[in-house]
């Protein structure tokens, strides 16, 4: 192997070790919570489709794990697309809200109504628009992604010190100099904050989506192994989906630690690895 591999190899293995010993104590708790779990099933003989001991259900998810690859797919897709066209439209609306007053007057109380409306009551319109493809889940994981980020975004955007933005002024920097060195930097942790939020409720958003009108997907395997009493399998079908969820906030807070490695946040985080 080469010397660059080796570096490669030695860099990766340190940031997973690091990455390890900084979740420490979040893995002890899920171990714990899950030897417990197994404990107390087996000792108090729970029936299977009342509490089913977690050995059962990795056992049932292995049986069943192609469909509910399938399935993971497809709600998957669902997640990532909603957020992104979430991410793509609230943070440059939120930019227009920061900084012009029309859009603040006009726009704003809009979206606020939209959000206050409840979103498993649009969905159904959503399936009659659209009828029951992928089109009304992608919608209902915008709808929901969607506000989180357009506020904590116009905060971020009007959190920019007007002391700052008048010495840079008086050094002759034009208006994209301004946003690219000034306004952008300032606003990235609180839009990071919204992107989070946002993440953790796509999950949440195409599995109610899958719920109102779906023939695949994980939200449909719930209401299918739910209504067969296969206790295992949904809980089986729940931690997939957890992790699918995880897994795209795992990579935004990814994202977040190579973007602002000078906030403070970043830097109390790498602070608390212990140094070997």
């Amino acid at each position: 192997m080469t010397t660059i591999g080796m570096g490669v190899v030695r860099t990766a293995a340190a940031g997973s070790s690091g990455w390890l010993w900084r979740n420490r104590h979040a893995i002890l708790a899920f171990v714990l919570l899950f030897v417990i779990w197994e404990f107390l099933a087996w000792l108090l003989a729970l029936p299977a489709y009342l509490l089913p001991r977690p050995s059962l259900i990795a056992s049932d998810l292995m049986d069943r794990w192609p469909r509910v690859l399938e399935g993971a797919w497809v709600t998957t897709s669902e997640i990532v697309f909603g957020y992104l066209l979430a991410v793509a439209i609230s943070v440059p609306l939120a930019f227009l809200v920061a900084y012009s007053p029309f859009f603040e007057k006009s726009v704003y109380p809009l979206i606020v109504f939209l959000q206050i409306v409840p979103k498993i009551a649009i969905a159904p319109l959503f399936i009659i628009w659209f009828g029951f493809g992928f089109m009304p889940k992608l919608l209902l994981v915008f709808l929901l992604s969607f506000f989180p980020i357009v506020v904590s975004s116009t905060a971020g955007f009007k959190s920019v010190d007007p002391d700052v933005m008048d010495l840079a002024r008086s050094t002759g920097a034009g208006a994209w100099r301004l946003f690219a060195k000034i306004r952008l930097p300032q606003a990235l942790p609180d839009i990071f904050t919204g992107l989070k939020v946002g993440a953790a409720l796509a999950a949440t958003a195409a599995v109610v989506a899958e719920f109102v009108a779906s023939n695949k997907g994980l939200g449909y395997l719930l209401l299918e192994y739910n209504g067969n009493l296969e206790t295992p399998m949904v809980f089986a079908v729940i931690i997939v989906l957890s992790l699918i969820g995880l897994a795209i906030y795992y990579a935004v807070e990814f994202l977040e630690r190579i973007t602002i490695p000078w906030h403070v946040s970043q830097r109390s985080a790498k602070g608390g690895v212990p140094m070997v």
